[in-house]
């Protein structure tokens, strides 16, 4: 039932997100979901292997490489999913960013608190 939640939260932060940025464009808040969905399946089966591919540019960069790494993944979700639009590399950096925060809120938000 928590997937769920965390689900439905990501998917406004996408629409949150592209709100927030002129670059950025989804259709709906179904398309938003399911830009969740293919973004969580490429963070589960593409990112590990950019990471393990890119690991001596990531070592000299001291992680800054990783950036750029998910900003390649909002790419190639812009290219896999009709409807949700991204305007070049920077906007996909910055979209990234954005969303990272939204997510990171969203979870101190939903997780119980324990005393």
């Amino acid at each position: 039932m928590n997937w769920i939640i965390r689900f439905l939260l990501n998917g406004l932060a996408v629409v949150l997100t592209a709100y927030l940025l002129p670059g950025v464009d989804v259709d709906g808040y179904g398309t938003a979901l399911i830009v969740a969905l293919v973004l969580a399946i490429a963070n589960v089966i593409v990112k590990p292997i950019l990471i393990v591919l890119t690991i001596p540019i990531t070592i000299v960069t001291l992680g800054l490489f990783l950036l750029v790494i998910n900003a390649l993944i909002i790419l190639l979700v812009d290219y896999l999913v009709s409807g949700f639009y991204v305007g070049g590399f920077w906007w996909a950096l910055l979209f990234s960013l954005i969303l990272s925060i939204f997510n990171s809120l969203f979870d101190d938000l939903s997780k119980d608190k324990k005393d």
